[in-house]
């Protein structure tokens, strides 16, 4: 078995739920993909990484850092930092907080020291439906200094997400969409 193949079983028997659900973008659904359950477990995660990597690999170089909305993208722009790594590749991984840190610094952005001002970057996702999320994203890494060339996600709901998305003049690519992963 492929290791795409394996990650697409993985995303079936971990992150793919028939219920109702309120989805981020405020609109109801009636099934649901939480792309952390299978980023979060061992082999899912060491495959998501090599995934994304692949994807980000697509965009003109160099790109220096891959991240995006805290909880989704977290353990996604961690997995695909060490993909790229153990490839030979220095790509940070980021995480773009809700709101900046109360203490502190009062960051929006965790990995700051990985990527100076004017870093090219790939925003990750583990799941788009509208790409409310990733263009938020976009923004506060632009807000940041960082050169946003693109966004990855792991599933696209086939929703509106690549065509909201690419309206604004970034690239998006998805490892599967929902049509591949569930028919």
């Amino acid at each position: 078995m492929s290791d795409r193949t394996e990650l697409m079983q993985i995303i079936r028997e971990l992150s793919y739920e028939e219920r109702e659900v309120t989805l981020a973008s405020g609109r109801k659904s009636t099934f649901y993909f939480d792309g952390k359950q299978t980023a979060l477990h061992g082999r899912g995660g060491l495959l998501v990484g090599q995934a994304f990597w692949e994807e980000v690999k697509q965009f003109e170089g160099p790109i220096h850092g891959v991240g995006g909305l805290t909880l989704g993208a977290d353990p996604i722009a961690t997995a695909t930092s060490i993909a790229a790594f153990l490839d030979g590749q220095e790509t940070a991984a980021f995480i773009i907080r809700k709101e900046p840190k109360g203490h502190g610094t009062g960051q929006w952005l965790e990995g700051r020291k990985n990527l100076p001002p004017g870093s090219r970057v790939v925003i990750v996702e583990d799941v788009t439906t509208t790409g409310g999320s990733s263009l938020k994203a976009v923004e506060r890494a632009r807000s940041e200094g960082l050169e946003v060339v693109g966004i990855v996600t792991l599933v696209d709901r086939e929703e509106g997400a690549r065509e909201n998305i690419e309206a604004q003049g970034i690239a998006l690519r998805a490892v599967f969409t929902k049509t591949q992963v569930v028919g």
